[in-house]
């Protein structure tokens, strides 16, 4: 297997936000790389990338059940199931994203302790399957963002499709491309062969299949597991499947003498050729599988597990290790047409799955720019509406500063009329005053002060020559007005009792003493 830094300084394979490196496994379907999420301020995180043969992408068929069931295997939370974290289409190909596990395949672990004269530990078969019963039951239940059963069923249960990781735990994988593996045109020597082993019969018979198709496949799973040899399995495609139909199957116990009859009675009944007999759910099993066997402790099975596949994954170790310790990672080429990363509501088109160079992407790159337009629209009308809402609003308050000062000019005057003879104005408005001819003098002898001091208090002298006098019955804003701009008398030598009083700063009138 090539060097991660071979490959890194030849460039790795740019899938949309991830960086594909080395081959780590391969099957009939499709490659597993390591991969890196890149993302922005060096943010990196290692994943699996579970990348399909041309031939499947090739197939509008195929690419569009593929779509939806990795969609809703997106939907699966549970610790015994791989998460689906993404799909891309890109350059003509198809990418599952799935989390990076530190594990072997059950299929793999068999072969080798088959190989090596063994079979897996009973109490760890039995707490594998169990735990594989448990994500397939999440699975089954897994409802929409509405609340509306999904009816998920994996249909591709086998021990290809069951992970087991060093820290102990079994993860069952690849909801993504069950029910599309199911329906694939696939010619290929030896690729359905050992799928067929696992189907049910009435998946075979009728094509359709629920939950306790899954049910019969881990069932299946757990007799060879416990046994080490294949059930159904034949030298042709044809002589398996009659098997699978028509096939006498034996408990456990008759090959392997150590296998209690509660655990053969449970794996029987979960081998039932009628629907109706097996168990109702994969939880109902579960139960009845750990009733028989208690589980044994993650611990013992991670440190089974890195005993059996240490080799195997001492160099998976080694690739990643090698991976993470790239310190920069290359980012997609802004110039270039960017892998388009499908949303939620999209499929691709035909153009899109293409893996032959003459593809036509005119399709893509047109909904690329019409997007890019609107996107672009959208953002200048908010401007404009921005704008013109600042515009308006500064107008109003341009319009109202005016009539809110004119108000309260005329508080100011009806409260304290005295106090605004000492504030000058800017701009006087001389609309409203005229000049009025000097007054008379008035005799001091037949001064009479009793109807002077009756006199408003705010009445300014108008004995004073070259004052200015308002016109009859003012309006407020003139008397205001009238008020700022007075000018003081000026002074005219005159006796003291010329007149025969004064005037304060408030506008009273005082008369002297020596005057009366």
């Amino acid at each position: 297997m090539a060097s991660v830094a071979g490959e890194a300084a030849a460039g790795p394979k740019l899938v949309g936000r991830y960086a594909l490196f080395d081959e780590i496994a391969c099957g009939g379907m499709a490659a597993v790389h390591v991969g890196r999420l890149v993302g922005p301020v060096g943010f990196s995180r290692t994943v699996a990338i579970k990348r399909l043969h041309p031939q499947f992408a090739k197939d509008p068929e195929f690419v569009t059940m593929f779509l939806d069931e990795a969609r809703l295997a997106a939907r699966v939370r549970h610790p015994n199931v791989v998460p689906t974290l993404d799909v891309v289409a890109a350059q003509g190909e198809l990418f599952l994203v799935m989390d990076y596990v530190q594990g072997e395949s059950l299929a793999r672990l068999l072969h080798v302790t088959k190989s090596n004269g063994q079979r897996i530990p009973r109490d760890i078969v039995c707490s594998v399957l169990a735990s594989v019963l448990h994500g397939l039951h999440a699975a089954h239940e897994a409802k929409s963002e509405r609340g509306e059963a999904l009816g998920i069923v994996h249909r591709d249960v086998s021990p290809q499709n069951i992970l087991v990781g060093v820290d102990g735990i079994a993860r069952v994988l690849d909801f993504g491309i069950a029910k599309a593996a199911g329906r694939a045109q696939v010619t290929r020597e030896g690729q359905v062969r050992g799928k067929m082993a696992y189907i049910a019969p009435e998946q075979l018979q009728h094509g359709s299949a629920n939950r306790k198709a899954d049910v019969y496949a881990a069932s299946v799973v757990l007799w060879e597991a416990l046994t080490g040899e294949r059930l159904f399995l034949a030298d042709s495609e044809a002589a398996t499947i009659a098997r699978v139909l028509t096939g006498e199957v034996v408990a456990p116990s008759s090959l392997v003498a150590d296998v209690p009859p509660e655990l053969d009675a449970v794996v029987m009944r979960g081998l039932k050729r009628d629907p109706s007999e097996r168990f109702e759910t994969a939880r109902d099993m579960a139960r009845a599988l750990e009733a028989c066997s208690p589980p044994t402790t993650a611990t013992r099975i991670g440190e089974w597990v890195e005993t059996t596949a240490g080799t195997a994954l001492a160099v998976r170790a080694r690739i990643v290790s090698e991976v993470e310790q790239i310190e920069e990672l290359p980012m997609a080429d802004a110039s270039s047409r960017p892998p388009r990363i499908l949303a939620s509501s999209e499929e691709p088109t035909v153009a899109e799955v293409r893996s032959d160079g003459g593809a036509n992407l005119a399709p893509a790159d047109e909904r690329e720019r019409s997007l890019h337009a609107q996107r672009g629209r959208h953002r200048r009308v908010v401007l404009a509406t921005a704008l013109l809402a600042f515009l308006v609003g500064a107008l109003g308050l341009r319009a109202l500063l005016p009539q809110r000062a004119n108000r309260d000019d005329e508080r100011r005057v009806a409260t304290h009329p005295a106090s605004t003879e000492q504030k000058v104005s800017a701009a006087p408005d001389l609309t409203d005053i005229s000049p009025v001819p000097p007054p008379v003098p008035e005799p001091s002898a037949s001064v009479d002060p009793a109807p002077e001091a009756s006199a408003s208090s705010t009445a300014a002298p108008s004995a004073v020559p070259g004052t200015l006098a308002p016109k009859p019955e003012p309006s407020a804003r003139s008397k205001a007005v009238l008020l700022r701009t007075r000018r003081p008398p000026t002074p005219t030598p005159k006796n003291d009792c010329d007149p025969p009083y004064t005037i304060d700063q408030e506008g009273h009138r005082h008369y002297k003493v020596e005057c009366l």
